[in-house]
């Protein structure tokens, strides 16, 4: 997806909601058997499929459940900033380890979401790279103890 967050959003009409939820519940389903679910050809459905990941609307990938493969401490972590906040935003999207960064507002001016192996690579991350990164001037790590949920439908309620 884009690093910047959209300003107008994209409207979608019934259809393309019907085929975001579709591809939600199976991203592998062939386009004839969502064509014949909501009443469109083939070609007509993966049009608008392309036209949506062209725009950036859509994604489609495999999500894993990060423990099941070697990844077993993920973390939130608050960040103060000095300086320019989208220069130590975009440094921090380059690393391998953080699954995504947001800018906010309130107590933190960033927080950044981790995948790491084990605690001793989450202490590597945080005290070798994220905490010398030149703006970081304070980090509050929240470490997960249990994903009790994770949902990737909201995008056509």
């Amino acid at each position: 997806m884009n690093d910047a967050i959209r300003t107008s959003p994209v409207m979608l009409d019934d259809t393309s909601k019907a085929i975001i939820a579709r591809l939600q519940q199976d991203g592998r389903a062939a386009y004839s058997s969502i064509a014949r679910e909501i009443g469109l050809s083939e070609a007509a459905v993966r049009g608008r499929v392309q036209r949506l990941l062209d725009s950036e609307v859509l994604q489609i990938v495999a999500v894993t459940d990060p423990a099941q493969v070697g990844f077993r401490r993920q973390a939130m972590i608050g960040l103060r900033v000095t300086g320019d906040l989208g220069d130590v935003a975009q440094r921090l999207g380059e690393l391998p380890e953080i699954a995504y960064v947001v800018m906010t507002a309130g107590r933190f001016d960033l927080l950044i979401e981790v995948v790491c192996e084990d605690d001793e690579h989450l202490l590597e991350l945080l005290t070798d790279t994220v905490r010398t990164m030149p703006g970081v001037t304070d980090t509050e790590t929240l470490v997960y103890l249990k994903l009790h949920k994770q949902r990737y439908d909201w995008g056509t309620r």
